[in-house]
């Protein structure tokens, strides 16, 4: 009987056993019927549980108020760290504040405008920029100022992964206290001494350089 069960619970077929009448075939079919919804649905929460799509980014540790056109802008870095594609990245940025109004601090939040909110392709790094002009809630703060203002930069990232079919997101946030005025980012990619390719070193994605003469 438990190796009848097994046979078919698991649909490998009988071997010398085999059922006969009616009561033992509306038990077998059963049987049969639960082994694959069984099979299914553990097939279901594996894959789900294991194979949940990622969006594999790697973010700068800082975001810099670097010089940018005839102002400053706030910057911060990305980059996809495996083998698979993203494509029709978007990014939304969110600053929230903490500000005294009648006695009380709360907290606010505004949305921040980038130089370019989507690209079609993530493949090498991806600097994203908010610019300080009159649209930002930053404008005409000094690098001082904005360093010492308790606030949070919200950061949303969204894409679709050619390798599962399917939309990933990625979220993050910087810190005032992870802001550094006065400075720039490295160039974090560059040609092959041995090959015509495209090299992105992972181990710059963080680096960046003082830039003294900022205004």
């Amino acid at each position: 009987m438990f190796f009848f069960s097994t046979q078919t619970f698991t649909t490998v077929g009988y071997g010398r056993i085999s059922p006969v009448g009616m009561l033992t075939s509306f038990v077998a079919t059963f049987e049969a019927f639960l082994g694959l919804l069984s099979f299914a649905l553990a097939t279901g929460l594996f894959y789900g549980r294991f194979s949940k799509p990622n969006a594999h980014i790697r973010f700068s540790k800082n975001t810099l108020i670097t010089p940018f056109r005839d102002g400053k802008a706030l910057m911060f870095r990305l980059a996809p760290f495996k083998n698979n594609y993203l494509s029709e990245v978007e990014v939304k940025l969110t600053l929230a504040v903490k500000e005294e109004e009648n006695g009380e601090w709360k907290n606010k939040f505004y949305p921040l405008d980038t130089q370019i909110n989507k690209i079609n392709m993530l493949i090498l790094s991806w600097t994203v920029v908010h610019p300080l002009d009159e649209k930002s809630p930053l404008y005409g703060l000094s690098d001082q100022e904005i360093l010492n203002t308790p606030m949070e930069l919200l950061v949303f990232i969204k894409g679709f992964d050619e390798a599962y079919s399917n939309a990933v997101i990625h979220r993050t946030s910087y810190l005032n206290t992870e802001f550094i005025a006065q400075a720039k980012f490295k160039i974090m990619y560059g040609p092959d001494k041995d090959a015509n390719i495209t090299i992105l070193d992972f181990n710059l994605l963080d680096t960046y350089e003082l830039v003294p003469n900022a205004s």
